[in-house]
């Protein structure tokens, strides 16, 4: 069985590192694709992401679990929904249900004003990373989500417990057959920055029926 962490917005793969070692240690395997990297030789776009990332998935033989924060929630509801064969199971952190236009629309503007340095920290230019932003406003998250018919995590910080992503949580929750929502004490947005080692033990648990 293929495990594939897939990072959020404005990540890249080293942002899972601390839950990687965690399930090494308990002789979990997981791959951390760079999102920006794979799609390298297109656009930057949403429909381009997805293409290289289903693209990435599909030459694995095995089946795969995937555990997605944000962005790479969105992405894995989508494989999932296209490819069941395909897929075991999937944890969703920190996903959208439905996409805040109003927020994205603010948050290419926090970009515009942020410094190139901080982008090529993550290795994905400014000016792709808001033409990827631009192309996700219009996603059809809750068409994809109720297609999919594997076992489903959701996974949400305590912290964000009176924003959208809690209220994006539950109607995921509820929309998704097979699913089960839990909240992580302590984090924010960011689990696999912000508890780290809490993440690793609820996935080693979630997937310990699933490999």
């Amino acid at each position: 069985m293929i495990n594939i962490l897939i990072h959020g917005l404005g990540q890249n793969e080293t942002s899972w590192n601390k839950v990687k070692t965690k399930l090494n240690s308990y002789g979990i395997d997981a791959e951390t694709p760079n999102l920006f990297d794979i799609a390298k030789n297109y656009q930057l776009n949403y429909e381009n992401l997805y293409k290289t990332f289903a693209d990435y998935c599909n030459n694995f033989k095995q089946k795969i679990n995937l555990i997605g924060l944000s962005l790479g929630g969105i992405l894995a509801i989508d494989y999932a929904a296209e490819y069941p064969e395909k897929v075991n199971s999937i944890i969703l952190i920190g996903a959208p249900y439905e996409i805040p236009r109003n927020l994205f629309i603010m948050q290419c503007i926090i970009y515009k004003c942020m410094p190139k340095k901080v982008f090529e920290q993550i290795g994905c230019p400014k000016k792709d990373l808001i033409c990827l932003l631009n192309s996700m406003r219009d996603l059809n998250i809750p068409k994809k989500a109720k297609n999919i018919r594997c076992d489903t995590l959701i996974l949400c910080g305590e912290k964000e417990k009176n924003n959208i992503n809690m209220k994006s949580a539950i109607q995921l929750n509820d929309n998704i057959k097979y699913s089960q929502l839990k909240i992580i004490p302590n984090a924010g947005h960011q689990v696999n920055i912000d508890a780290p080692e809490e993440l690793a033990n609820i996935i080693i648990d979630f997937l310990s029926n699933k490999l």
